[in-house]
């Protein structure tokens, strides 16, 4: 049987030592490293070692009770929880470490409701609590107010079997097993599979606790987490992967890692993904940094492989269609400055690998301005690559202040016009663009006939929309939320090639913005607030200063708790004041909340200074064609020029 596990935690919960103890009790490593002592075994980069945090998810293998594991050991810091999301979508069991000595924190919410999206049965355990102050029904009580109700004590497993408190337990939450337990009492046997299949539907959440530091309860925990769980792979379907992350190698090889989900592969077996097909060249089994080369992968196991050129993480591969969105994306902006003396083109060469290993990067080249841009979720992590890049690549970088990341939207529908017609080219498009729901990204709709536009040209203009980002009026920034409808078009038998289309149908989407109520987004956080009453009142007053929203504050264990939306733009720096006036003991949880509408649109515009005519990229001047040459045609003039009107 193979099972994935992923450990998660808020920085500084023990998540690595936890991870080096299980590695330690299965004999997969000779000694237990320590973050601090810089040798753990999970922490294998030296980029690790040094900031004494983990960066990169990466994976270890060991066996127990027959049972082949694949342990992940994922960032904490929320700099790097873009790194933590793409590994929890491989995922068969999720272990929360949650520090007994500093409770539920607020990037511990953020990771619990990550499992919850992606459907990962979770377990518990309660680390540290061997400090002294520590009580553990206090962090039991948080885990109940903030995240489930339903958790119970691995310990009532027993050797001599379920004990009363949790067969109640279970057959409280299953009505078959309650009039059975009415009827005829306990089973063992039944009551044990109810359990896992519970577990299995993230119904209920089994918690251990002790120290992983003083390896106190670790070894039993990983007892009753092997008893609990079960997988059910299968390696005689069509073979079937995710793509978990892309590495380089020391030689600058591309490496996928996948996680097998049915079927088996082998190498030279040929692999399909988006269309292409591409020959496995190589199967790795990696246990931290090292690997051993196999012939044969199964369902289950996570592997990685050469031979494949173009996958993201995320992307599905063989048998498996649908693909995984994720939800921690970054909010920041920064230019990548570097020395006159390196080329742009191999600053950019190194920043397209990092790009295809962590695709939240998003890396940007502005051909006009000579500039590369990346998004990032904070500083440390622009920190972090700087350090990466002159070790990997051997030349310096330095970067810009981060900016706000901001988007742009419309608030009506309105029609586009675009029309390209130089002397021997003919392209004419109509476009509607309407606003559509939040956070939606672009969709294109089409109603336009075949015998005003053949099909094969009605799918270039489709093509065109997809084929690169577009950018709004105000700002320049991403256009987004809006759905797109060709509405007619029509080309020449002789004169018309699909570059013509590209030029109409990007003219027809700028003419149409021309027309349009033009609205700037901005990224905003979804916020809990946890405090003493003594604090509610500076906290009110923070939050209103920060131009954000909450509902009125409710007291849960003693504490008040306040709720809301704020922008990134006045609360990314917040959680340094706020843990400074609350000593510490303050709960701030701040999760991506998606866009709206920018607070302070009027200031950002002014700041920004987009001229929209000056765009190279984009015109929404149409060309019309007369006596053998091409004359333009301004925006507002455009449409009662059209051919189709």
């Amino acid at each position: 049987m193979y099972k994935t596990i992923g450990i998660v935690a808020h920085v500084d919960a023990g998540k690595t030592t936890f991870s080096e103890q299980l590695l330690f009790h299965t004999n997969s490593i000779r000694q237990r490293g320590r973050v601090d002592h810089r040798d753990a075994f999970m922490d294998s980069h030296d980029i690790e070692k040094n900031r004494g945090i983990t960066v990169f998810a990466d994976q270890a293998t060991f066996t127990f009770n027959d049972t082949h594991y694949t342990i992940i050991d994922t960032p904490g810091h929320v700099d790097f929880s873009p790194e933590m999301e793409r590994a929890i979508q491989v995922m068969d069991f999720a272990i929360i470490i949650i520090s007994a000595a500093d409770g539920v924190e607020g990037h511990t919410e953020t990771v619990w409701h990550l499992l919850k999206k992606h459907g990962v049965p979770t377990f518990f355990f309660l680390n540290k609590t061997d400090r002294e102050g520590v009580a553990l029904g206090t962090v039991l009580d948080e885990i109940r107010g903030s995240l489930t109700d339903n958790i119970f004590d691995m310990a009532e497993l027993g050797e001599g079997g379920l004990s009363e408190e949790l067969i109640e337990f279970i057959a409280e939450r299953d009505e078959i097993l309650l009039d059975r337990y009415m009827d005829s009492g306990y089973d063992e046997a039944v009551w044990l599979d109810a359990l896992k299949r519970m577990i299995g539907r993230r119904e209920v959440f089994a918690y251990g606790h002790g120290s992983a530091l003083k390896d106190i309860g670790v070894l039993e925990f990983l007892r009753g987490f092997d008893q609990l769980t079960v997988t059910d792979y299968s390696d005689s379907g069509a073979f079937a992967a995710r793509v978990y992350k892309v590495r380089h190698d020391k030689n600058g090889q591309r490496v996928t890692f996948l996680k097998m989900i049915d079927g088996a592969i082998q190498v030279r077996d040929e692999i399909s993904y988006g269309g292409k097909t591409e020959k496995i060249t190589q199967i790795r089994q990696y246990n931290g940094n090292k690997f051993k080369a196999i012939d044969t992968a199964r369902a289950g196991e996570i592997i990685a492989v050469t031979g494949l050129t173009e996958v993201c993480a995320g992307d599905p591969i063989g048998a498996l269609t649908d693909g995984v969105e994720f939800d921690l994306i970054p909010t920041l902006t920064s230019k990548v400055i570097f020395d006159s003396t390196t080329h742009v083109k191999d600053v950019l060469r190194c920043f397209k690998m990092l790009d295809a290993e962590d695709p939240s990067l998003h890396v940007i080249w502005n051909e006009q301005v000579q500039e590369i841009h990346v998004h990032v979720m904070g500083v440390i992590q622009l920190e972090v690559l700087k350090q990466i890049v002159n070790e990997r690549f051997q030349f310096d970088v330095s970067f810009g202040d981060p900016k706000i990341l901001y988007k742009e939207t419309i608030r009506g529908p309105v029609n586009g016009y675009g029309h390209f017609e130089p002397l021997k080219h003919y392209a004419e498009v109509h476009l509607k663009i309407e606003p559509a729901e939040r956070d939606s990204g672009i969709s294109f709709d089409n109603v336009c006939h075949a015998n005003d536009l053949s099909i094969g040209n009605q799918n270039l203009v489709r093509t065109h929309i997809f084929e690169r980002p577009h950018h709004g009026l105000l700002t320049g920034s991403a256009l987004t939320d809006v759905k797109i409808t060709l509405l007619t078009g029509r080309g020449h038998n002789e004169h018309t090639s699909g570059g013509d289309f590209r030029e109409a149908t990007f003219r027809a989407l700028r003419q149409g913005l021309e027309k349009a109520d033009n609205v700037l987004l901005e990224p905003y956080y979804d916020f809990k607030i946890k405090v003493e009453m003594d604090h509610i009142g500076r906290v009110l007053s923070d939050i209103q200063q920060a131009s954000g929203t909450f509902s009125a504050p409710e007291t849960i264990g003693g504490k008040t708790v306040v709720i809301g939306r704020v922008p990134v733009a006045t609360f990314m720096s917040y959680s340094t004041v706020f843990a400074s006036y609350t000593n510490g003991k303050g709960a701030l949880t701040l999760q991506f909340g998606g866009y709206d509408e920018c607070h302070n649109a009027a200031e950002v515009i002014e700041a920004i200074g987009y001229n929209k005519d000056a765009d190279p990229e984009y015109t929404s001047t149409s060309i019309f064609c007369a006596k053998g040459k091409g004359y333009p045609v301004p925006w507002d003039e455009a449409e009662a020029a059209m051919h189709l009107l």
